[in-house]
């Protein structure tokens, strides 16, 4: 009996406390300590909560603490460098630089330099004196009859319905103040994508939202007509993205409104699901068909490839279906498994698709092994937001860099991690027209343009600290990463670097002989058993 009144301690105080307070003649005081009673007496009865049926009142205290949890983590327990899935530092810094505020640091760097996550670029004694400070990047091959000058920083793909109206519109308008492009998502090219006039690159997944027909298929005439819009500039075969790969895209029913509904050509208030592959497409050699078409249709704009790399053989087989038909995507990008989604499983966002560093190293791998680099664009995206992450995903490999949350935090996003509730407080992922009100396209989007300015600038420092004018120039043994308290390698000794050409001529000289010879053009299954072939090669190392 005692641990019963000690657990109901709540309503058993406020009810003697209203019989207090009717003696006093205090009625609407009673009348308030009566209804936590009632509460209390309503959650001792009810079945389906443990916690406030055996403490009563007070087990909602735990609800309310848990519900706080997020914000009080984010602004007063977590230090400045160890928030997820960006810190304080790094949402700080993107704020500062898109407001126009100081970015620069006092006393010294706060990172444990000694950490085996530590990395930095080797800097010359001989440094540039006029780096590029809007470096860019001429993107379309020999197929291509309208090539694109790229911004060697852009907007990654997110489609309008999971971002607002008013984010797209001030991320396009940061896109054409700052020259730079704005991938639409998979979500198909809406009004507001095409608002501004900034460059846009039209992102078609595998529900082809925007040139599909009625039974959800790829519909040439509408991709035609979508694609000869003068602000779209190059379009993009979405493979996987690094979230959810394998997964297909999810727009929640609450977020399909009669406006998404009809651009994305789906029924409304309806969960908005992409299949998990395409049906336009089978096997290697059908997908470079597929991207020769569209770029076709489009009128020779640059068309590309973007994926996360999973199992090794498959860029390999996209690679020698690339060789056997002759037909060359303009670029592929790379999508880390750190990217971000407003809605993903969490087991698939944890646990599924290669990291940026490693995918991006190896789809570098599979083009200069192959011998065809110069006709093929490598771009790089997961969790990019400073000048070092460009200076580093180029140092190994890429030709450019996608940033999706940096640029939504450009524009307001507070990592409030609501995305996928249509409850965003800053209006960026909402599509509630009350919240999307604090998001002003005309602000939002001059500090999406500095944002972009003030983070090139920042790269140009690194480059010209390095001895070079142009990103370009970084190799990977310019960047140095501790693999122990006591040592640190250049990136060229911790992973493998092919060079020119050894995949056609000399495959089995390399560690992707196995991966290379499962490869096929006719299939993304592998060719080889590989599993002997694996433990065949046990000594060689196993390094992707």
């Amino acid at each position: 009996m005692f641990d019963l009144i000690q657990r109901a301690i709540i309503p058993i105080v406020a009810a003697v406390l209203a019989l207090a307070a009717l003696l006093a003649g205090w009625v609407w005081v009673a009348l308030l300590l009566l209804a936590v009673v009632a509460l209390g007496i309503y959650d001792f009865l009810q079945r389906d909560w443990t916690i406030t049926r055996n403490f009563p009142v007070a087990g909602r205290i735990r609800w309310l603490f848990y519900r706080l949890r997020p914000y009080l983590r984010a602004y007063i327990v977590e230090d400045d460098l160890h928030g997820t899935p960006y810190s304080f530092e790094a949402r700080n810094l993107v704020h500062a630089r898109a407001r126009g505020e100081t970015d620069t640091h006092p006393f010294g760097t706060e990172r444990d330099v000694d950490a085996e996550e530590y990395h930095w670029i080797g800097h010359s004694i001989a440094p540039e004196p006029d780096p590029d400070i809007s470096p860019r990047v001429i993107v379309g091959n020999d197929q291509c009859a309208r090539p694109y000058s790229a911004s060697v920083l852009n907007i990654s793909a997110m489609s309008f319905g999971a971002l607002s109206a008013n984010a797209v519109r001030a991320l396009n308008l940061g896109a054409k103040k700052g020259n730079f492009y704005h991938d639409t998502g998979e979500g198909g090219l809406s009004p507001y994508h095409l608002e501004h006039g900034g460059d846009l690159v039209w992102e078609l997944g595998s529900g082809y939202f925007g040139a599909r027909d009625k039974d959800g298929r790829f519909d040439a005439g509408k991709f035609r007509d979508n694609a000869a819009h003068d602000a779209v500039r190059m379009t993009e075969i979405k493979l996987s993205q690094g979230a959810k790969p394998g997964h297909g895209g999810l727009l929640p029913a609450a977020k399909v409104t009669e406006e998404i509904a009809r651009i994305r050509q789906v029924p409304a208030h309806q969960d908005c699901l992409s299949p998990r592959g395409h049906s336009a497409f089978s096997t290697p050699i059908q997908m470079m068909e597929f991207a020769a078409r569209m770029r076709d249709l489009s009128g020779g704009k640059p068309v590309g490839l973007k994926l996360c790399i999973g199992q090794p053989h498959e860029p390999f087989a996209m690679i020698k279906a690339m060789l056997e038909t002759g037909i060359y995507p303009d670029f592929i990008v790379v999508d880390g498994g750190e990217g971000g989604t407003g809605a993903a499983p969490l087991e698939l966002s944890d646990w599924v698709g290669m990291p940026l560093t490693e995918g991006l190293v190896l789809m570098r791998n599979a083009l200069v092994g192959a011998g065809i680099k110069d006709k093929v664009r490598l771009a790089a995206s997961g969790k990019v937001y400073s000048g070092m992450g460009l200076a580093e995903n180029i140092a190994l490999g890429a030709d450019w860099c996608n940033a999706a949350r940096a640029f939504m935090l450009s524009v307001g996003c507070i990592q409030a991690q609501r995305c996928h509730l249509g409850t965003c407080p800053t209006g960026v992922t909402s599509q509630d027209p009350g919240r999307q009100r604090g998001l002003i396209p005309e602000v939002q989007g001059e500090r999406a343009a500095r944002f972009h300015a003030k983070t090139l600038e920042a790269m140009a420092d690194i480059v010209a600290a390095a001895g070079f004018r142009h990103p370009q120039d970084l190799q990977p043994h310019h960047l140095m990463h501790r693999t122990g308290p006591e040592k640190a390698m250049p990136m060229d000794r911790i992973h493998t670097f092919l060079p020119e050409g050894i995949l056609r001529d000399s495959p089995d000289d390399t560690i992707y002989a196995d991966w290379w010879a499962a490869a096929r053009a006719d299939s993304f299954r592998p060719g080889i058993d590989l599993v002997p072939a694996r433990a065949a090669a046990k000594n060689i190392p196993a390094e992707m």
